[in-house]
């Protein structure tokens, strides 16, 4: 499989296939928000966008980065989010990288949205795909962020059959600007523990596939069959 590891800007044009990597926090929080029920995340391109997805939909609930703003419900935070009862609910998200991210590769075949939580889980669509190439969307610090890139490596080494360990990744990332920034409450909308959730690799056994939906980009959890012994590396 060959890897490339673009930033948003670098995307001259949509790749076949996306792997868009939001470690802090955007698809960490989007993992939080299936595990505690959500049915669908809907991106959107801007805070205005969010609320007008928002508005008229009293069952949806709408997230942004940086502190509580009127019209939204829910702060870019998995600490936060975990104690939330989404069941059935839609999620309108608007995050600084994330989703613009998505949003960038909204034409690719496939477009999967990852962090550590959901690794293993990308890797392997990835593996039974039999992808030839994918591109790997480093959304933060204009894809210099180091907790983003060390997360797409990973996936990448794990979707080759290659067997690798997490902690150097991990280690990467726990050392990154982004993570010194939440634990040192630089950025607001902030929990304490946000920085381990995010670092807590395949907390979820589920990938997460972004596709168009009546003009929409829509993230849904894609269940990813348990692995067999030719998948443990």
């Amino acid at each position: 499989m060959d890897s490339r590891f673009v930033s948003i800007a670098e995307l001259a044009e949509a790749p076949s296939v996306a792997v868009v990597v939001d470690v802090m926090r955007a698809f960490t929080v989007a993992a939080w928000a299936f595990a505690q029920g959500a049915e669908k995340i809907v991106l959107a391109g801007s805070p205005d966008e969010a609320l007008a997805l928002k508005a008229g939909h009293p069952d949806r609930v709408a997230l942004k980065d940086g502190p509580p703003a009127p019209g939204f419900d829910l702060v870019n935070s998995p600490g936060l989010l975990r104690s939330v009862d989404l069941g059935g609910r839609t999620v309108v998200q608007k995050t600084t990288a994330g989703t613009v991210g998505a949003l960038a590769v909204k034409d690719a075949s496939l477009v999967l949205c990852a962090g550590f939580v959901v690794a293993e889980a990308t890797a392997r669509v990835l593996r039974a795909r039999e992808c030839d190439g994918v591109t790997f969307v480093v959304t933060g610090e204009d894809g210099q962020a180091d907790e983003d890139l060390a997360c797409a490596e990973y996936i990448a080494r794990r979707a080759t059959g290659e067997g690798t360990d997490a902690a150097e990744f991990l280690h990467r990332a726990a050392r990154s600007r982004a993570a010194a920034e939440l634990t040192e409450g630089v950025r607001q909308g902030v929990h304490p523990d946000d920085v381990a959730l995010c670092l807590e690799v395949d907390r979820f056994p589920f990938a997460m596939v972004a596709t168009s939906e009546d003009s929409l980009m829509v993230l849904r959890p894609y269940a990813v069959p348990p692995p067999t012994d030719e998948d443990v590396i």
